[in-house]
């Protein structure tokens, strides 16, 4: 699998990220089949968080083994500086390691969300200690909403963040004004030298009233050619990694479709955003 610069941090990324919120909805097995597969295909970016569940208790039999080979990243969904701590000690002990690669503020789509996390005794506060203590190195920061560029982009004017999580894909950016917006977002991180990491790729539609087939908070393209097409897509924009989905069942279709990417030339990117007006992606209030 193709691996790219993560930013300053100078790490080599697969260009997918195992996302592990849905290795927190099953038991045991079904995590350590997910585990292994990204394994043998070579994704060496690990992120997790206290909101995925069991994702954090599912990977620590894993860590003796496999600790020094990926990049760990984790987040904490607090605001507060004490909140943010216990987030962190939490995590370090039910993931079973002392130390991580990155740690992030999840879930700051909003611009209030990032005046709670960067006001005096804030969130971003523990992250700041995590680094001067040696538990991280790198620091980052993370949005699920449709405002999370712009919130982004300002929160790299307050900060000198390593990293930026957020939502892009083809629906997105057949939207003119995400567009501008994740543009602006991109390019900042281009001239600051800011890893840059995606989710939502194969997000489709919401679910509405209808059952949920799948374990993630959006409905996901499930079809191999359109996935194929979705994370070719994402990974022709000048990012680092996406992250699979929150979904053990779409995971390896994902890490095939990365696999087999070859970057869409602009008529095919047009092509591919013609079809956009079928679908609906939702990100408000989605932490898979």
């Amino acid at each position: 699998m193709e691996q790219r610069r993560l930013g300053r941090t100078g790490h080599l990324s697969s260009v997918v990220t195992f996302g592990t919120a849905g290795i927190g909805k099953v038991d045991q097995e079904t995590a350590d089949r997910a585990i292994q597969l990204v394994l043998d295909h070579g994704v060496n970016h690990f992120d997790v968080a206290p909101r995925y569940g069991e994702a954090e208790v599912r990977l620590k039999p894993w860590m003796p083994r496999i600790r020094d080979r990926i990049f760990l990243g984790c987040k904490t969904g607090q605001r507060t500086r004490v909140g943010a701590r216990e987030d962190l000690e939490r995590s370090l002990e039910r993931l079973g390691t002392e130390h991580l690669d990155l740690y992030q503020l999840h879930a700051v789509g909003k611009l209030h969300e990032l005046d709670e996390c960067t006001a005096k005794g804030g969130a971003l506060e523990t992250l700041i200690e995590a680094r001067e203590r040696g538990i991280t190195r790198w620091l980052g920061i993370t949005g699920h909403t449709h405002d999370a560029p712009r919130t982004h982009l300002e929160a790299l004017r307050r900060f000198d963040f390593d990293t930026v999580m957020f939502p892009l894909n083809f629906v997105l950016w057949s939207d003119l004004q995400y567009r501008r917006d994740a543009g602006a977002l991109l390019e900042e991180c281009r001239q600051k030298d800011v890893g840059v990491h995606i989710i939502k790729t194969v997000a489709k539609d919401p679910w509405g009233d209808r059952p949920k087939t799948h374990s993630t908070w959006y409905e996901p393209f499930t079809d191999q050619a359109t996935i194929d097409a979705a994370v070719a897509f994402v990974l022709s924009q000048p990012v680092t990694t996406l992250t699979s989905a929150g979904d053990v069942t779409v995971l390896p279709k994902v890490v095939s479709a990365a696999e087999r990417f070859r970057p869409l030339d602009p008529a095919a990117q047009d092509a591919l955003l013609a079809t956009a007006g079928h679908y609906h992606t939702p990100f408000v209030g989605s932490w898979a």
